[in-house]
């Protein structure tokens, strides 16, 4: 069984067209949206979350890439420069997901990069730019 997290760039033309129905029915795929912006007649994003066999997954993956949706890995992309970070908190509010937390004892700020959807609003919200976004 394989859990990736995977983010699928939609151009125009394909927005009003029932890609991930046809990858779930036909691939036999779990999903789970993690953030979508698919609006009619403009370019879509979507985070997913796709599990299932191996094989399933990798022909999920071949006919999105065959549909013209563009896919990129999304394996723990927003990092954390611990030299950078300062512990103030910005990330723990903004987070959507709850990555962050604040560690009572230390009174620093925790990251679980395993929660992270890679949603960019840390790294905006971040005074000392210490999260990045590597892709």
């Amino acid at each position: 069984m394989v859990s990736k997290k995977i983010v699928l760039h939609f151009p125009k033309r394909l927005v009003d067209r029932p890609i991930v129905y046809h990858l779930i029915k036909d691939h036999s795929l779990e999903f789970n949206i993690l953030k979508a912006s698919v609006t009619p007649e403009q370019e879509g994003l979507m985070v997913l979350e796709l599990k299932g066999k191996q094989e399933d997954y990798d022909k999920g993956i071949h006919y999105l890439t065959g549909a013209g949706v563009i896919i990129e890995s999304l394996s723990q992309n927003v990092l954390r420069n611990e030299e950078r970070c300062t512990h103030c908190g910005a990330c723990i509010t903004v987070c959507p997901v709850g990555a962050f937390e604040l560690d009572m004892a230390s009174r620093k700020t925790k990251f679980y990069d395993k929660k992270c959807i890679a949603c960019g609003l840390c790294i905006k919200a971040c005074p000392p730019r210490a999260m990045e976004l590597h892709f």
